[in-house]
């Protein structure tokens, strides 16, 4: 029996430094919203940089990631995926 507690933890996005933390979250089955409006009016290429990057973890870890609007982004688990319905 999985005694692990799963968590949904928002988070703000500031740079390449952020990364291992929400691969960690990730790993552990918490799901993570992040908010990237700030990294995005700082620098816009990192943003598109750090969340490729977070996307290429998200697929190995066989997760999800989507937006949320214009300055969020949601990324799940294994075992977790996103509805992209109408």
């Amino acid at each position: 029996m999985n005694t692990q507690q799963t968590y949904v933890k928002a988070l703000k996005l500031k740079g390449y430094t952020d990364i291992e933390t929400i691969e960690g979250e990730i790993a552990t089955g918490n799901v993570v919203i992040l908010k990237i409006s700030p990294l995005v009016a700082e620098d816009a290429y990192q943003v598109r940089e750090v969340i490729r990057e977070l996307r290429e973890i998200v697929e190995r870890r066989e997760g999800d990631i989507a937006r949320l609007g214009d300055e969020r982004i949601v990324l799940t688990p294994k075992g977790i995926k996103i509805w992209r319905g109408a």
